[in-house]
């Protein structure tokens, strides 16, 4: 698992009314690596991407086998846009709108918590130094 090598301690969020353990992606070289090779996610819980400050911004699924759902936060932890991404897929998935934040769940998992655009995660980081 060499995305957990590179993520920072995990953190609790606050999603929905549930409780969710985020791997924290804080550094250049934790949010190239997200969570690839990874085959499952432990049941609430995820990867948080954390940017120096928002931004437009666009992921993919390159080396990633694990089905995901991604959700854009600006940085008040609201969120501004969420997508199903492709496994192994290069398309890009924008976020639409400036984003500090992205959460990285199993796909399904936001639309089976009932969260949805507008909704604010809680218990996010100040923006990343790098």
């Amino acid at each position: 698992m060499l995305a957990a090598a590179f993520a920072s301690e995990p953190i609790e969020l606050f999603v929905g009314g549930t409780t969710v353990v985020a791997e924290v992606a804080d550094t250049p070289v934790a949010r190239r690596m997200g969570l690839m090779g990874r085959a499952s996610l432990s049941p609430d819980s995820g990867m948080l991407f954390v940017f120096p400050k928002e931004s437009e911004r666009s992921f993919w699924m390159k080396n990633t086998p694990l089905p995901l759902s991604i959700a854009y936060m600006d940085a008040k932890g609201r969120i501004v846009h969420m997508a199903d991404m492709t496994p192994l897929s290069t398309d890009p998935v924008p976020s639409n709108l400036p984003a500090l934040y992205a959460l990285e769940m199993t796909q399904g998992w936001f639309k089976s918590h009932g969260v949805m655009v507008g909704q604010t995660v809680t218990g996010v980081p100040g923006p990343a130094s790098q």
